[in-house]
C-alpha cells in the first residue's frame, strides 16, 4: 500500500512532538525529586516559658522568613505541664526537635535520654564564648546546651497597698512576712485585695519560687538536699511551711490558690489584687509587655526565716535550648540554636528585660535593661548558684505535693517531714547502688561562699 507524503508528514510531525515532550517533562520520579529539593524542613520547638513569649515568637517568625536552609520552624509554648507532655511525646514517638531546659530539668531530661550532645556542631569559637557548667549544662564531659540567661529570685510587692497599710519596708523574715499579709489584706480585702499569693496549682512551681529560695537564704538545700552530710533533710522547711499555713489560715492568702497557675496570677498582680508574692527576675518584662501593671510595684530582697542570711539565693541558669536525641533533623535543629544564640539576640534578650546574661562576652556589651522593677533583680551580694542536688526517683507523695496537703489539711508537720527524710534517703540509696547519681559528702560545703559572685 503506498503511503501518501502528507500522511508521513503528519506522523513524523507527531513523533517529533511527542519526543520533545518526552524531553521537556519530568518523570514522576524526577517530579519528586524537584518537590523534595523546595519542600521546608519543618522542626518544633517546645518551651514552658511564657514570660519571653512575645519576644521569641518575634524571632522564630525572622528565622522562619530569612534563613537560607528552607528550615521552618514550630513553636509550641506548654504551660506547667512541661515535663509531663514531653515525657509523653518520648512514649508516643512525637517529641519536639528542640527543647527548652531549665536547670531543674535538664538532668533529669539527660538520664530520660531526652538530648543529644551537641559537641560535633560546637565551633572553638562557641567554646570559648560559652562557659561550662557541669550538671547544668554538660554531663559526663558532653555538651547538652549552652547558657543565656539567670533570673533571680525576689519578693515581688504592690508598693501602692504597702503604702496605704502604712508599711514602710519589705518583709525580712518569716513572723514579718506573716503579719505583712495580715495587714495587707485588712485595708485590701473590702475591693477583693489580698496579702498573699503563689501558684498553687503546681504546688513544685510554687515552691519551687517560694520556699526554696526562703530556704536557701538561710542555708538550706533549696530542694531539701544536704550537701555537707550527701543526704536529704526536709528539717529546714519547717518554719516556712509553717508560716505559709499561717497565711493561708488567717485569711491573707488569695481565695483560690489551689487552682491558681502563674499567668492569672501576674494578670491579678498587675490589676492590683495581690499584696506579695515570691518569683523570678523574668516578672519585670512581664509586667511591661504580657501583663501591663496598672499599679506601682517593687522587688526586693527574699526574707529568710529569721532575718539571718546565711546561704545564697539562687542564681539560676547555665542553660537553655538543647535538641531532642530523637530528632530527624538534628542539623537543622541546630542551625535554629545557632541563630537563636548569636550575640545580637542574647544582648536583645538582656537589655528587653527577659534574664539577665550569664555569657560574659554579652553581659560586657549589654545595656542595662530599660525595663521598670528591673533593679530590684539585679545580682546583689545574696545571689549565688548552688551545686546541682542528685534527682531521684522517690516513691509515694513528693515533697512538694505533701507540705501544700499539710497547708490546706493541717496534720504533723513534724512526721510529715520525717517520712519525707526516710523516703527520699531511701530512694538515694538505691539511686547510688544502681549507679544513677553519685552523692559524696562535702565536708567543708558553706553555702555563704557561694554569694555574692555575680554582683556588679
Amino acid at each position: 500500500m503506498k503511503i501518501s507524503k502528507k500522511l508521513l508528514l503528519s506522523a513524523t510531525f507527531l513523533m517529533f512532538m511527542g519526543s520533545l515532550a518526552a524531553c521537556g517533562s519530568p518523570s514522576p520520579s524526577e517530579e519528586g525529586a524537584q518537590s523534595d529539593s523546595n519542600a521546608k524542613t519543618k522542626i518544633t520547638y517546645w518551651t514552658g516559658d511564657r514570660h519571653d513569649s512575645e519576644f521569641v515568637k518575634e524571632t522564630v517568625d525572622t528565622f522562619n522568613q530569612t534563613n537560607k536552609d528552607n528550615i521552618e520552624v514550630e513553636l509550641v509554648i506548654k504551660g506547667d505541664d512541661f515535663d509531663q507532655a514531653l515525657d509523653m511525646s518520648y512514649q508516643t514517638s512525637e517529641p519536639p526537635d528542640v527543647i527548652r531546659v531549665k536547670e531543674n530539668t535538664i538532668q533529669t531530661f539527660y538520664k530520660k535520654g531526652f538530648l543529644a550532645p551537641i559537641d560535633e556542631f560546637l565551633t572553638d569559637e562557641m567554646k570559648d564564648k560559652f562557659p561550662i557548667m557541669e550538671d547544668l549544662n554538660s554531663f559526663e564531659g558532653k555538651r547538652y546546651s549552652l547558657p543565656n540567661y539567670g533570673t533571680t529570685m525576689r519578693l515581688i510587692y504592690n508598693k501602692e497597698l504597702f503604702a496605704k497599710a502604712g508599711i514602710e519596708t519589705p518583709p525580712t523574715t518569716l513572723d514579718e512576712l506573716v503579719e505583712t499579709a495580715k495587714k495587707l489584706t485588712e485595708v485590701g480585702k473590702a475591693n477583693g485585695t489580698y496579702g498573699f499569693a503563689q501558684n498553687f496549682k503546681s504546688p513544685s512551681s510554687a515552691f519551687g519560687r517560694s520556699a526554696r529560695v526562703i530556704a536557701e537564704v538561710s542555708g538550706y538545700g533549696g530542694f531539701g538536699y544536704d550537701f555537707k552530710t550527701a543526704r536529704y533533710d526536709f528539717s529546714g522547711f519547717k518554719p516556712i511551711i509553717e508560716a505559709f499555713k499561717k497565711i493561708k489560715d488567717d485569711g491573707s492568702m488569695l481565695p483560690g490558690v489551689e487552682s491558681l497557675d502563674i499567668d492569672p496570677l501576674r494578670a491579678q498582680f498587675a490589676e492590683g489584687k495581690i499584696g506579695m508574692y515570691l518569683s523570678f527576675s523574668a516578672e519585670a518584662g512581664v509586667y511591661q509587655s504580657q501583663f501591663p501593671a496598672k499599679i506601682d510595684w517593687a522587688a526586693a530582697p527574699v526574707p529568710s526565716i529569721d532575718g539571718q542570711f546565711n546561704g545564697a539565693s539562687g542564681f539560676l541558669g547555665g542553660q537553655w535550648l538543647a535538641i531532642s536525641s530523637e530528632s530527624e533533623h538534628k542539623e537543622a535543629a541546630w542551625k535554629f540554636l545557632t541563630y537563636m544564640y548569636d550575640e545580637s539576640i542574647l544582648q536583645q534578650y538582656q537589655e528587653k528585660g527577659f534574664g539577665i546574661s550569664m555569657v560574659p562576652a554579652v553581659s560586657a556589651v549589654a545595656a542595662k535593661p530599660e525595663v521598670k522593677g528591673i533593679d530590684g533583680f539585679l545580682p546583689n551580694q545574696y545571689d549565688g548558684v548552688w551545686p546541682v542536688y542528685p534527682a531521684v526517683p522517690v516513691q509515694g507523695i513528693k515533697s512538694d505535693d505533701a507540705f501544700f496537703t499539710y497547708m490546706l489539711s493541717g496534720g504533723d508537720l513534724d512526721n510529715i517531714i520525717n517520712d519525707l527524710n526516710t523516703r527520699y534517703n531511701a530512694a538515694l540509696d538505691a539511686a547510688i547502688a544502681n549507679g544513677e547519681v553519685k552523692a559524696e559528702p562535702m565536708a567543708d560545703f558553706n553555702p555563704l561562699d557561694l554569694a555574692g559572685k555575680y554582683a556588679k
